[in-house]
């Protein structure tokens, strides 16, 4: 099963609460929305992209619990990107010192920035260039950071902002660099 994209916008264009409660409404659905307003729904991963996800994010999360200089997200977790694009990465960081500046009330919702460091992990169902894009525009937006894993090719293309893409095939171990300091990721574990 694929993503299926809805363009409502001839229709109604969702405000950012509405999009939020249409979210907690369909909470069996995963919303993403582009940044010129298409309603993305994605598909349920299967068993292995799950347990590789879950392990991903368990690593990210061990390794944050040690010096605690930041916040490590789930794929449930929705940002609102400054290009105004709602998107959930499989797995996302961000720096302490900026979550620190956000309310209450935004550290409930989506929250309104880019992660530092994102991970998207293909699944069967998603298309690498739709993949890619989507990389390309957390870049765009802020991230520091961030892995496409392509778990059937066992390739790792790394974004840097700033900088080219760098394609890696079949490592055994990614590192956070300056962004993730000290984090090294266990590929051996994910593929």
């Amino acid at each position: 099963m694929n993503a299926l994209t809805v363009n409502l916008n001839p229709v109604i264009e969702l405000t950012d609460e509405q999009f939020f409660q249409l979210c907690q409404a369909n909470r069996d659905l995963r919303f993403e929305r582009t940044a010129t307003g298409e309603l993305i729904i994605m598909p349920p991963t299967g068993g292995e992209t799950s347990n590789s996800n879950a392990g991903l994010t368990a690593q990210l999360w061990l390794w944050n619990e040690q010096d605690k200089l930041g916040k490590v997200f789930d794929s449930s977790g929705g940002f609102k990107l400054p290009n105004g694009a709602d998107r959930s990465p499989d797995a996302a960081w961000v720096k302490l010192e900026r979550w620190n500046t956000l309310t209450q009330e935004q550290q409930t919702r989506f929250l309104p920035l880019c992660p530092d460091f994102v991970v998207e992990l293909l699944s069967p169902s998603d298309s690498l260039k739709v993949t890619q894009q989507k990389m390309k525009e957390y870049q765009e937006n802020g991230a520091l950071l961030g892995w496409l894993i392509n778990r059937k090719s066992r390739q790792v293309e790394i974004y840097r902002i700033g900088q080219e893409v760098e394609v890696l095939e079949n490592p055994d171990r990614l590192s956070g660099e300056n962004v993730l300091p000290g984090f090294v990721l266990n590929l051996k574990a994910i593929w």
